[in-house]
C-alpha cells in the first residue's frame, strides 16, 4: 500500500465528565475548559465497527484510532477460542486474546507485549513532521515497545525507566540512534521514571506521550476487544486483565461502549475483573474500601513492594483510578471487581499455561489468569457465559530463542535533580 494515501482518522473528542464535545487541535490530552480532572474520548465519524480489509496489522482498525498515518511492522492481537485451558477451567466459552510472539496462532508482536498496540497507535498519531522530541515514561514493556516502533520508523524518543527494570530492554536488533534511554537509579520505581520525564517535557524541545489520557495510547489499546468480537461474534459476558495503571481495562470498556452503540454485537454487559500482584495492591486496597480516592501508599512502600513482585509492569502509584472516565468509574459501571495474585501463583500458571495451551506468558498475564481461575471456583463466573482473557504477553522464550541484544540506559539521572540539569545532559544526547 502506498502510505501517502491514508486518509487520517475523522474524529471529534469528548470530554467525560461534561459531555463538551471539541475539535482535536493535534495532541489534546485534557480538555482547557474543564475544571475537574476527567478523560477525554474519541468520537469517531466512522460509529459501525468497520475493519479495513485494505490496512495491515494493527492498523486494521484505523477506523477507530486517532491515527493519522500508518507506520511500518505493525501486528494486531489474536483471539481464538480455547480449548485445553477452557477444559481445564470448565468452561465452555472461553476467548484468549494474545498480544505477543507465537506465529503458529498469527501472533507476531516482536516485543512480545500488547503495548506495542499503544505504541502503533501513538507514533501513529504524531504529525510526520513534528520536530519535538516524544518522551515515554515506562516501567518496562512500554518502553521496549515504543523504542522498536520508534526505532523501525525513524521517530526521535527518550524512553524514561527504572534502572532496575532494564532487563526489559532486549531486542533482535541494535536499536536506531533516534531512540534514547534514560534511567532512574537503582531503588528507584516506575513513578521516579514518571517525574523524570515531567522535568524533561518543561523544555518545549520535548513532549509528552501522555500515558492514560491519550486517546492514542488507549484506543491502540482497545484493538484487543476489537480483535474478541472479530472472533466471537458478540461483545464478552465478562472480561479479565491483570492492571498496573488500569488503562488497558478502560480502553476495553471505552470500545465496548461504542461496540454496544453501533448495535450489531449486543449490550455492554460486559464485566470488567482486573487484577494486581501482592503485595502491590494499590488498586485492590483502593477498590475494597468502596473508594474513588486511591488508598495511601508512600513511596518508600511503593518502591519496596515494586522490588518484590514478579509482574514489575504491575507497580503504578498514581494509575488513573479517580479521574472521571478512569478504571474507578469502569468497576462500578461494569459491576466488576479486583483480583490479586502471588508471586507463586504465577510461577503456577506460567508453567500450567504453558502446558496447556503451549507457549509462555509474561508475568503480568499469568496474574490475569490466575485471577480468571480465582473467579470460576468463586462460581464468580457462568461455565457458558463468554469470557475474554486478555493475555497482555508472552512468547519471550521463542522470540529470543534467535539472538538478542541488550540496550542500556544512555544516562542515568537521579529524578530529585533540578528540571534545568536533566533537560541539558539529556539533550546533549542527540
Amino acid at each position: 500500500m502506498n502510505l501517502l494515501k491514508f486518509k487520517p482518522t475523522s474524529y471529534k473528542l469528548e470530554t467525560v465528565s461534561t459531555g463538551r464535545v471539541f475539535d482535536d487541535p493535534g495532541w489534546a490530552l485534557t480538555d482547557p475548559e474543564c475544571e475537574l480532572p476527567s478523560l477525554i474520548r474519541a468520537v469517531y465519524d466512522n460509529s459501525r465497527f468497520t475493519p479495513r480489509e485494505d490496512l495491515k496489522g494493527l492498523y486494521r482498525y484505523a477506523e477507530w484510532m486517532p491515527v493519522r498515518r500508518t507506520l511500518k511492522k505493525s501486528c494486531a492481537p489474536v483471539t481464538y477460542k480455547s480449548k485445553a485451558l477452557a477444559k481445564y477451567l470448565g468452561l465452555n466459552n472461553l476467548y484468549i486474546t494474545f498480544s505477543g510472539w507465537n506465529p503458529k496462532i498469527g501472533a507476531k508482536m516482536s516485543t512480545c507485549s500488547f503495548k506495542e498496540t499503544e505504541a502503533f497507535s501513538v507514533c501513529a498519531r504524531m504529525d510526520r513532521k513534528e520536530k519535538r522530541t516524544l518522551i515515554v515514561q515506562s516501567a518496562g514493556n512500554t518502553a521496549r515497545a515504543f523504542s522498536q516502533v520508534c526505532s523501525d520508523n525513524d521517530i526521535p524518543v527518550v524512553i524514561c525507566i527504572p534502572e532496575d527494570n532494564k532487563h526489559d530492554l532486549w531486542f533482535r536488533h541494535k536499536l536506531n540512534r533516534c531512540v534514547k534511554v534514560v534511567a532512574v537509579p537503582h531503588g528507584c520505581d516506575y513513578y521516579d521514571a514518571i517525574t523524570l520525564g515531567d522535568k524533561l517535557a518543561k523544555d518545549p524541545r520535548y513532549f509528552l506521550e501522555g500515558g492514560a489520557k491519550n486517546i492514542a495510547r488507549r484506543d491502540g489499546m482497545g484493538t484487543t476487544i476489537l480483535s474478541f468480537v472479530e472472533k466471537a461474534g458478540r461483545l464478552p459476558d465478562a472480561y479479565f486483565q491483570a492492571v498496573g495503571s488500569g488503562t488497558g481495562a478502560i480502553a476495553a470498556w471505552e470500545n465496548a461502549e461504542r461496540l454496544a452503540a453501533d448495535g450489531r454485537f449486543g449490550e455492554n454487559n460486559m464485566r470488567v475483573y482486573v487484577s494486581q500482584n501482592t503485595p502491590f495492591t494499590l488498586l485492590y486496597d483502593s477498590w475494597k474500601a468502596g473508594s474513588r480516592q486511591l488508598a495511601d501508599i508512600s513511596p518508600e512502600q511503593g518502591r519496596r513492594q515494586a522490588e518484590v513482585i514478579l509482574a514489575k509492569v504491575l507497580s503504578n502509584r498514581k494509575p488513573p483510578y479517580s479521574i472521571a472516565g478512569g478504571l474507578f468509574d469502569v468497576l462500578e459501571r461494569s459491576h466488576g471487581d479486583v483480583f490479586l495474585a502471588s508471586n507463586d501463583e504465577i510461577m503456577y500458571w506460567l508453567l500450567q499455561f504453558r502446558n496447556l495451551e503451549g507457549y509462555d506468558l509474561l508475568p503480568a498475564a499469568c496474574v490475569a489468569v490466575s485471577s480468571l481461575a480465582q473467579a470460576v471456583r468463586d462460581h464468580i463466573v457462568d461455565k457458558d457465559e463468554f469470557i475474554m482473557l486478555n493475555c497482555t504477553g508472552g512468547g519471550t522464550l521463542s522470540a529470543m530463542a534467535k539472538g538478542f541484544v541488550l540496550k542500556e540506559p544512555d544516562l542515568v539521572l537521579s529524578p530529585d535533580l533540578p528540571s534545568d540539569e536533566i533537560i541539558a545532559m539529556v539533550s546533549e544526547l542527540f
